[in-house]
């Protein structure tokens, strides 16, 4: 294949994904074990809790004080640089490996049809996902499990909703493979770039001195530059930021409640921290069941395919909450369409609350100010 084959983007899964029928795939082999979900502390009741005589619920009481400023410890926090995440993760930022990498994420080579690219379902062009309910691979199957954003997934305590794969080159190994996503292998996609004279020289210029011949390609250096790409992927520049970074008047009155209310009601004791998320497994439904009414598919069962211990049953990997306004649909598998059905499902199963709708509203416009940029540009909702 020619260079201008190596930079190819493939739209056709895009098209033909309205037109699949549902078929679920074989969930990729676990590669980390520890029964982390039990080690996490189970969300406090909220401050201000009154009980609720219809629904079994209790009503939280509306905040009575707006802090204008941020405080000394906040739970959220600014965004590391690019650099700053790199250096902790000891991952070196080489240019050249970088672009390599962002060429590999949007190769379609990297799938048995040549249809589908990691870019296929974490659409950069918007928040780093498929906006559809279920991922969906080659031959139009669709798989167990809602895509999770690829913006700021590096800041995570692990990768996949299961948290199967420990690091970021450990989770982009696994879709290729996925009978149910591309369906590849690395014996064929590796010997796909070895045929490619184009990328065999960008393979050289990514890693000077290793790469010397068509065999030097491997498939730990295809995840590395993967890997290194997918580091740079951090959405800085939220309004959100820029108030914790001490500008005043960039949030609302009604923003400023919602993070107010974020907090009193208990959000904050999950999504916290850079990515306001990422650094817990929780269960879903820890204050009323979420799945006696539910067929339960083998997903559903989250942590505890990995670790077969009985306390991660049904505890997931807590989302990111960056950039969420443009990841709907919500949950593990895709079946809250909504951001405000989102907060009053979290509100009901994760906090057992009921939400009036005023909370709902200041949660949700607080929600939207953390999206943020990329490259320099804002992220924005995608055309329906």
């Amino acid at each position: 294949m020619s260079q201008g084959s190596f930079r190819t983007f493939s739209w056709l899964l895009l098209l033909a994904a309205t037109a699949c029928q549902t078929q679920e795939s074989a969930p990729p082999a676990s590669t980390t074990n520890a029964p982390l979900a039990a080690e996490m502390p189970m969300p406090a009741a909220p401050v201000g809790e009154t009980a609720a005589a219809t629904t079994g619920l209790a009503h939280v009481e509306p905040v009575q004080q707006v802090p204008q400023v941020p405080g000394e410890d906040e739970p959220l926090e600014a965004l590391p640089t690019v650099e700053e995440l790199a250096d902790a993760l000891e991952i070196e930022l080489r240019p050249a490996r970088v672009d390599l990498g962002r060429h590999l994420f949007h190769d379609t080579r990297l799938s048995k049809d040549l249809t589908v690219s990691c870019a296929s379902c974490h659409d950069l062009r918007f928040g780093g996902a498929d906006r559809s309910p279920k991922a969906v691979g080659i031959f139009c199957q669709v798989g167990p499990l809602n895509t999770p954003t690829v913006f700021n997934a590096a800041l995570g305590i692990a990768q996949f909703w299961d948290g199967r794969a420990k690091d970021l080159a450990s989770q982009a190994s696994g879709p290729p493979q996925a009978a149910g996503e591309m369906g590849s292998n690395f014996a064929e996609i590796t010997e796909r770039m070895r045929q490619d004279a184009g990328a065999v020289a960008a393979f050289r210029r990514a890693f000077p001195g290793e790469v010397n011949s068509p065999n030097d390609i491997t498939t730990e250096r295809l995840l590395e530059a993967i890997a290194t790409f997918e580091v740079t992927l951090l959405t800085p520049g939220s309004r959100f930021d820029r108030w914790l970074g001490g500008e005043r008047d960039v949030l609302r009155e009604q923003e400023l409640r919602g993070y107010a209310t974020f907090k009193q009601v208990g959000c904050a004791q999950c999504h916290y921290g850079p990515a306001v998320g990422g650094k817990t497994f929780q269960k879903l439904g820890q204050k009323k069941e979420f799945f006696s009414e539910r067929h339960l598919s083998h997903a559903d069962l989250g942590r505890y395919n990995v670790t077969k211990d009985e306390r991660d049953r049904h505890s997931f990997k807590v989302p990111s909450l960056r950039n969420v306004e443009l990841t709907a649909p919500y949950l593990h598998d895709g079946s809250v369409a909504t951001l405000d059905e989102a907060v009053r499902v979290m509100g009901t199963y994760q906090l057992g609350i009921e939400l009036s709708q005023q909370q709902v509203d200041d949660l949700v416009a607080f929600l939207r100010t953390l999206t943020g940029t990329w490259e320099n540009r804002p992220l924005a909702a995608p055309m329906r």
